[in-house]
């Protein structure tokens, strides 16, 4: 049976699990894994768009159930706000809080220095805020910023989608994707730091309402979704010109960093970069949705894929702390670890896929653990919460 065939009921369309992209999300996480242990070698802004997806995809996933929940309360004499603001959150909160709150804890306890210095920003999801005001990355936390993004999201999205009326989503949606363009281009003229238009929540919307458009039309416009996302030459048509918008950012004179960040950053990368890599998250999102075909069809539900996708949280949470090229210093234990191994077996110094298969191998273990002693047992609460 096809797990992504569209289905409809006649009041509420089903919440149904879309297999495909729990393969788009190995996809989006492979893309930061990559950059991060790869940077240096190979320079493309594949990190970004890794997080861009995901953006896109929590656009999509979270508008899917806000809009699919306030349609069933509607119907309830009981329901309202409160119940369908509790729901969301709890099962957020299961799902999200556990693992990200124990990693801070462990962290302070060994005295990671940025953990201990920020402590109050990373408890509270602001990282992206301290970082927007300092102009800094945050070493090991650095990639934490990300999910401070979703979080702010996640505080205001739900009030909005409630108080909107349904058909003024999709234009509430274009607002955002209007809003967001216009504030990097407004930032970027007025000469500020690039840190701002790239880690701030509202700088990101256009991901988010590009992801809550795909959702809208799944739910209320269905023929209008197999329309736009059935050919696939939209998906290659997006991804030309997010190449063309890199190349662009290559040729383009730098504006100098005033805080001697090194970076080639001008109007293509500060400003139309992410709705760039938004367009390609959009059309590989809704295409997955209805389902790919061919080789795609393999590469997204493979085993491989499909677990890596339902572990990318683990994955994307703790593999800064197992390497990042751009500030994992030389006594980090697990180059520690690998220059013994390598001491051992120096044959392992041959190539450099020795080395991120190690590093590989030690975040797979430690996102594994995670599912399966933490993530998993707790998941299973939102059973209780259903919308």
């Amino acid at each position: 049976m096809q797990t992504n065939a569209p289905t409809t009921t006649a009041a509420r369309p089903a919440l149904n699990h879309l297999q495909q992209l729990d393969g788009v999300r190995f996809i989006a996480v492979a893309l930061v894994l990559f950059d991060h242990w790869m940077a240096g070698r190979i320079e493309m802004p594949l990190g970004a768009l890794g997080v861009t997806i995901f953006f896109v995809l929590s656009g999509f996933l979270i508008t899917r159930i806000l809009l699919s929940s306030k349609d069933k309360l509607s119907s309830e004499p009981n329901g309202g706000l409160g119940k369908y603001l509790k729901t969301f959150y709890i099962r957020r909160t299961l799902r999200i809080f556990p693992i990200y709150y124990l990693v801070l804890f462990v962290l302070y306890a060994i005295n990671e220095p940025p953990v201990r210095k920020t402590f109050g920003w990373l408890a509270l999801y602001a990282t992206n805020l301290y970082m927007a005001y300092h102009s800094t990355w945050m070493g090991t936390v650095d990639h934490l910023w990300s999910l401070a993004v979703e979080e702010q999201f996640y505080l205001f999205f739900p009030l909005l989608l409630f108080v909107v009326p349904r058909s003024w989503v999709p234009f509430t949606a274009a607002l955002m994707i209007v809003g967001a363009v216009t504030m990097r281009y407004v930032l970027y003229r007025a000469h500020m730091p690039w840190f701002i238009g790239y880690v701030t929540m509202p700088a990101c919307l256009d991901s988010f309402g590009l992801g809550a458009i795909m959702a809208f039309w799944w739910l209320y416009q269905r023929e209008r979704f197999k329309q736009v996302f059935q050919n696939t030459i939209w998906l290659w048509i997006s991804i030309v010109l997010f190449a063309t918008v890199v190349i662009g950012t290559k040729i383009l004179p730098a504006i100098p960093d005033p805080q001697g960040w090194l970076g080639h950053h001008n109007i293509m990368s500060d400003v139309w970069e992410r709705l760039a890599g938004s367009l390609i998250g959009f059309f590989l999102i809704g295409r997955a949705v209805l389902g790919f075909g061919g080789p795609m069809k393999w590469i997204l539900e493979n085993p491989v894929s499909q677990y890596m996708g339902k572990i990318s949280y683990g994955l994307y949470l703790y593999h800064n702390f197992i390497f990042n090229v751009y500030h994992t210093q030389p006594t980090h234990f697990t180059l520690r670890s690998w220059r013994r191994i390598t001491d051992i077996l120096p044959f392992l110094n041959s190539s450099y896929f020795f080395q991120f298969s190690y590093y590989l191998t030690l975040t797979l273990l430690l996102a594994t653990l995670s599912w399966y002693l933490i993530e998993k047992p707790i998941n299973n609460l939102k059973d209780r919460f259903s919308y």
